[in-house]
């Protein structure tokens, strides 16, 4: 909507109507950074104005998050049992906030941000329905594993074919008007890259980056085991009051940089050797407006939480965050800038798997920040910590990219 204004002055302005002049400060609406800042304000403002109305609609529908008994997790069901009764499916609040934040701010139709607008919202959906079953059947356990595996495979490999496919989004370098206009003289066209290709800011030499290598259409399902494995990973995190939504604005925050300096010739090609396109950029308006949001979510999800996100959150999140992480040409960055996410899915995977074939547990409970609550950190200690250790992560990967 605000680049749409932009375009009708540009328009007036290109034509010398005298209004334009007068008006001229529209000229604003033109830049991502503006646009950015005014979705990531505007998904705060409505997740804090919106958030009390939700959370009373959510008691008054009964749609309490379900605890496991102490049967199943022994001594950590007494320190949740005062969790008992409170809201879940906050995620509507984040993923509602995104989505108009987008509508208003950003360039809809620009195929990086739908893409990664679709994936959140489908994933929300899906999300949704499973926490719609838990409350319903008051159980924690909602729609079954392998059928909510089967959507998010669906999900991730549409996503992942229309990245692959759609000619804006698989072409990465320098155009070659771009590079007949660059002043510098650069030889931009040693930076092209293809779709298929996998890249690491370290591999790199002489200017020019090189990929580690080059998948062809098996990119395709390496693509959404990203988003599928990043919409689990953030899902499994969400179990403390505020510990993904903090974590999701740090790593939310790294791709927005990212994203804008991989849509800006000189800073992609030049000074940094990424992953230049020069339609990514809009995505930096999503990924600002997604860290508004949450931010704002965590004005009532931080301990202790007033409503929780639920699957239709979590999964929405580690979904966009994924898709994203793949538009900018950095998915392997995500193990180093999405850590703690990492961290807490390896933590359940080497559970699981050493019960499997040792019958012995590694560690007190999976995922790992209910290990050191059991080990006798506070739930804010763990929080915070998580947090520092996710911010720590999100500055050293964007440190990465102008080593070597």
């Amino acid at each position: 909507m605000l680049y749409a204004i932009y375009e009708w002055w540009k328009a007036a302005a290109d034509a010398n109507k005298e209004w334009a002049h007068t008006f001229s400060f529209l000229n604003l609406l033109g830049y991502i950074t503006f646009r950015a800042a005014m979705g990531c304000l505007l998904a705060f403002v409505i997740s804090v104005i919106a958030g009390p109305r939700v959370i009373r609609r959510l008691i008054s529908l009964k749609v309490g998050q379900p605890i496991r008994t102490a049967e199943e997790v022994h001594k950590l069901a007494e320190l949740h049992g005062g969790k008992v009764g409170t809201p879940t499916m906050g995620g509507v609040l984040i993923l509602g906030a995104v989505l108009v934040s987008v509508f208003v701010c950003a360039r809809p139709l620009n195929p990086f941000v739908a893409v990664c607008s679709c994936t959140m919202a489908a994933l929300g959906l899906l999300g949704f329905c499973d926490d719609y079953k838990k409350v319903k059947q008051k159980k924690s356990d909602g729609v079954s594993a392998r059928t909510k595996l089967f959507w998010q495979l669906v999900i991730a490999l549409v996503a992942a074919c229309f990245i692959y496919f759609k000619k804006e989004i698989s072409g990465f370098g320098a155009s070659p008007e771009e590079i007949r206009s660059h002043a510098a003289g650069f030889c931009l066209g040693k930076q092209s890259l293809g779709i298929g290709e996998i890249c690491f800011p370290l591999f790199k030499a002489d200017g020019v980056k090189k990929s580690i290598i080059d998948l062809g259409f098996l990119i395709i399902p390496f693509f959404a085991a990203i988003i599928i494995g990043s919409s689990n990973a953030v899902n499994l995190t969400d179990g403390l009051d505020g510990l993904a939504t903090g974590c999701t604005i740090t790593v939310a925050l790294a791709y927005t940089v990212l994203a804008y300096l991989a849509g800006h010739l000189y800073m992609a090609t030049d000074y940094l050797v990424i992953p230049y396109n020069r339609y990514v950029g809009e995505l930096a308006v999503l990924l600002l407006s997604l860290v508004g949001a949450g931010f704002g979510f965590l004005w009532f999800n931080c301990h202790p939480a007033k409503v929780f996100m639920g699957d239709t959150g979590s999964l929405a999140i580690g979904g966009a965050i994924g898709t994203a992480a793949i538009c900018v040409k950095q998915e392997l960055l995500l193990v180093i800038i999405g850590g703690v996410f990492v961290m807490e899915a390896l933590s359940v995977m080497l559970q699981v798997g050493s019960f499997k074939l040792r019958k012995k547990r590694i560690f007190a409970m999976a995922p790992i920040h209910h290990h050191f609550e059991l080990r006798g950190w506070h739930e804010s200690q763990v929080i915070i910590r998580f947090w520092i250790m996710s911010i720590m992560l999100a500055l050293f990967g964007l440190a990465l990219l102008k080593i070597a």
